[in-house]
């Protein structure tokens, strides 16, 4: 029987290459040696201000994408979180049994309370308790993480162990399915510091959907160094670490065919000219088959309408199982 696996992206701001090649690439990758439960986690992008109207755009734009980018929904399940009831009712339960001090040290809340202040919400302090009714929901027997992750995780881990050992074990233990080497994407402006969709410049990251102009303007203007050699692997030049990697990927090279031509280049305008080309390249028919996807009437729709009803069939018998345990009158 094939292990089982769960995961998802929020849908605040658009797909990074950063999402795609440290996350979703990897899913493509595996999806035909796993049962794959792919979710748009909506609910977690509440957690912070948000626009009605740019959440509901960003989930679909989150889910075509993941067709695009090659999660086949024939193979891997694909749905919208909130789509979902029974992860918001399982978070509550969860709660009930939660510790305080297990979410107060989580690394990410105290970094984003501090950003917030005296606006920070409750849901910042909990979301770490949906996330793991996300992947206990499904039984998940692994979860892909990084890096940052890997507490959220352990506490997963914990609260299941907890309702497994206070009530019935009925929560399966989940364990971490850890990212291949190579998918750790840094800024374009900080080689020291993760892409990711809450830096304020929009000139840190390239976007899945970013037009060829875009890619340009963005690698020409990368932060680089004042070393004219480009090498791998020293650690005193992070930019160019991250962008040969990135060459690497988009290229399909090996580290020792990108080290040869580097040789042949005349220092930082010539590598950006060749690392921009194999970007647009590579993004390409990802950007054709994201068109294909949104222009073909009612199909993206119906792929999440069996998405959602798939993951409810999952989803939906472990919340009563944990409420047969936990002791609620069932349901006539």
């Amino acid at each position: 029987m094939q292990k089982r696996v769960l995961s998802g992206v929020q849908p605040t701001g658009n797909l990074h290459i950063g999402n795609y090649l440290g996350a979703i690439r990897n899913w493509v990758e595996t999806q035909a040696d796993y049962e794959n439960f792919f979710c748009v986690v909506d609910l977690h992008a509440i957690t912070v201000p948000h626009d009605p109207q740019t959440l509901a755009n960003n989930t679909r734009d989150i889910a075509a994408l993941y067709i695009a980018c090659g999660i086949d929904p024939h193979i891997s399940t694909i749905f919208v979180q909130s789509h979902v009831s029974a992860h918001a009712e399982l978070t509550w339960l969860l709660n009930c049994i939660t510790p305080l001090n297990w979410l107060e040290r989580m690394i990410q809340f105290k970094e984003k309370a501090i950003k917030q202040g005296e606006n920070v919400g409750v849901g910042l302090l909990d979301y770490p308790v949906l996330m793991a009714a996300d992947i206990l929901l499904y039984q998940a027997d692994l979860v892909p993480v990084g890096e940052d992750q890997k507490q959220h995780l352990e506490l997963t881990r914990d609260i299941a162990g907890r309702f497994n050992d206070q009530f019935l074990p009925v929560l399966k233990v989940p364990e971490p399915l850890i990212r291949k080497e190579g998918a750790r994407v840094m800024s374009l402006t900080d080689g020291t510091k993760k892409m990711s969709k809450s830096d304020p410049s929009e000139m840190s990251r390239i976007h899945v959907l970013d037009k060829p102009d875009e890619i340009t303007k963005k690698i020409k203007k990368c932060k680089t160094d004042a070393v004219r050699e480009l090498a791998f692997d020293d650690r005193d030049r992070p930019e160019a670490n991250n962008l040969l990697g990135l060459y690497s990927i988009f290229a399909n090279k090996t580290k020792e065919q990108v080290q040869a031509e580097a040789a042949t280049w005349r220092g930082w305008g010539d590598f950006k000219n060749v690392l921009t080309d194999a970007a647009i390249a590579h993004l390409e028919p990802i950007q054709d088959k994201y068109d294909e996807v949104v222009q073909e009437s009612g199909y993206l729709d119906r792929v999440l309408k069996e998405g959602r009803e798939k993951a409810s069939e999952t989803a939906f018998k472990t919340l009563n199982a944990v409420k047969d345990a936990m002791g609620y009158l069932p349901t006539l």
